[in-house]
Formats: structure tokens, sequence, C-alpha cells
């Protein structure tokens, strides 16, 4: 019988590694060697793209963090703007931000110049941040009473990247999961909005509620903004339901979602604790992988207004 079973294996070795895990490890090497040299073409013009979603726990932070690495990795040099009070993207990008350090507050509240607080990521040159603190959580209530409070933020970095001695390709603006003032001065300081999407149940209801306030920001503060880019998050193949979310997602927004997935990953949950990005924790991940391949993508992914569509037909989905 034994002699028998190792026969059949001999004959047919296709068999064995014709599994589910063997499929995923030879796809995921396929796609290792198509990044290798991999290149983006840099943006002209600086883009400005807030990560948005009201719904929390969606990976926003998490998003936000590994397409910055991931777009710094490809040679581009990107700013992340931490303005959620718990500075997950700080912490991420290995930058300090004790409450003595000069942060995002200081330049909502007291006008520092952006120069003033940018550090520079230990992960790459190309790789910036400007660090939040648990002072900007009081920020809310003390813009209130500010001259242009919702114009702050966009005041601050056109004057950083009009004097900025090198060029910033991108700015990846991380928000609170909530539509207060910090939010509100993320969007007007903007052009695009990129929202990560997680495969599960009650994704597109937190979808709906966050178009409703880029719409409310586009009739009132930034008619310019648009939602360019949607990412599917924390996707589990083996799972129907993350299936339909993508197929409904897709369906709802075509031009918007990008074709890459992010799996979800062990590799991507373990990196923030120890102050670094997937893509310097572990680059050859399936999350690292995955990010690496979201980056090049929005590289080549062009807002709604430059792809030749109506601006106004998209935000009204």
């Amino acid at each position: 019988m034994e002699h028998a079973q190792r026969s059949d294996a001999q004959a047919s070795p296709h068999l064995i590694d014709d599994t589910p895990l063997a499929r995923e490890i030879a796809d995921l090497s396929a796609r290792r060697r198509a990044l290798e040299g991999a290149a983006i073409d840099l943006p002209q013009k600086t883009r400005i793209l807030t990560v948005s979603n009201q719904k929390g726990g969606v990976g926003k932070t998490t998003s936000t963090v590994n397409v910055a690495a991931a777009l710094a990795s490809l040679g581009a040099r990107v700013l992340v703007v931490d303005l959620d009070p718990q500075g997950n993207a700080s912490t991420a990008l290995g930058i300090p931000h004790d409450a003595d350090i000069p942060s995002v507050y200081d330049v909502l509240i007291d006008e520092f110049p952006l120069a003033d607080i940018v550090q520079q990521s230990p992960e790459s040159p190309n790789l910036l941040c400007a660090p939040s603190t648990l002072h900007l959580a009081g920020a809310e209530i003390e813009l209130v009473s500010q001259v242009a409070r919702e114009h702050r933020l966009r005041a601050a970095l056109e004057d950083y990247l009009e004097t900025s001695p090198l060029p910033v390709h991108y700015v990846l603006i991380d928000c609170p999961p909530s539509l207060g003032l910090l939010t509100i001065n993320a969007f007007t300081a903007a052009d695009e909005v990129f929202i990560p999407i997680q495969c599960e149940y009650y994704a597109l209801e937190g979808l709906t509620q966050l178009l409703g306030s880029v719409r409310m920001i586009q009739r009132h503060l930034n008619p310019g903004l648009q939602v360019s880019t949607i990412l599917l998050t924390m996707y589990d193949g083996r799972t129907r339901l993350a299936q339909q979310v993508a197929d409904e997602v897709r369906a709802h927004f075509p031009g918007e979602v990008l074709r890459t997935v992010i799996p979800r990953s062990v590799r991507v949950s373990e990196a923030p604790s120890f102050g670094q990005t997937v893509i310097a924790y572990d680059g050859q991940s399936a999350g690292a992988v995955a990010y690496r391949e979201a980056a090049i993508e929005i590289s080549k992914h062009l807002p709604p207004s430059e792809r030749g569509e109506n601006v106004d037909e998209k935000g009204t989905h």
C-alpha cells in the first residue's frame, strides 16, 4: 500500500505542488520577482492625499505608513503628517513624539513653520514625518477660536512645499477616525482622498458617511477635493464575505478601487511594536509585497479629473 502511494506521488509530482499553500507560495515568489528593480514615475507636482475613514479599525494608519514607506523605497520623497492625537503613525515610523517634542499641534495652534517640526524617519532619508503628540487632543477645542481655523494645515503645507530645498513628491495625512476640525483641516489641505476599507460587513456603510463628509467639504471649503483611491485591507481570500465586499466596492467605485488588496498579515500587525513599517520589518512578507504593489499602483493612479471623469458625478455615489 505504502509502495503504491509512493509510486503515485512519483508518477504525478504536480499533485504535491497543486495545493492551496503551494500555489500561494508560488504566487508570492512571482510577485517578489516582479517587484525587483521596480521603479515609479515621480509626479511633477506634489500629490497631497488625506487618508481617511470615519470607521475605526480599517487599517487607516497602517496603510498610511506602509504606502509612504513603499513609495520612499521606490525613490519618492514622502512626508507623513500625523494628525491623529494617538500618534500611531509617528510610532510606526520610528519618530519620537513625547509631550516635549514640537509637533503638528504647534503648527496648528502657534503657527510654527512645518519645517521646524518635520523629522526624518530612521528607515529612509526619503521618508519624513510631522509628528503628533497628546497635545493634539486639545487642538479640536482650541482651533474653534482661531482665525481661518479650517485652513491652518493647508497654509502651513503650502509654505513648507514652496520653501523645501528638495522636492516632496507625496504628502500623506493620517486623520483621526472622526469628523472634527483636525479632519476638516486635512480635507482642506489635500487634493485627494485615499480611503482604506476593511473587507468586512458594514464596510460600505462607513464609506457612505465618509462620502457625505467629502461632499460637504467640496461644497464649502475645498472644491478641488476628489476621492481618488480606495484600498481594500484585511482581505482574507478564504472567506466568501471578503470576496463579496470586494466585489460590491468595485461595482460602486470601478475607477477608484486599486487592483491590489492588502491581506491579513501577522507581519503587518507586528511591525509597529518595533517602531517600523512592514517594509523595513519584513520586506519579503506578503503584507510588504502587497503594500509595495499598492504604492506602484497609486503612483500610476490618476485622480478622476485627470482621468477625464466628472468629479461631481463621482462625489455623488
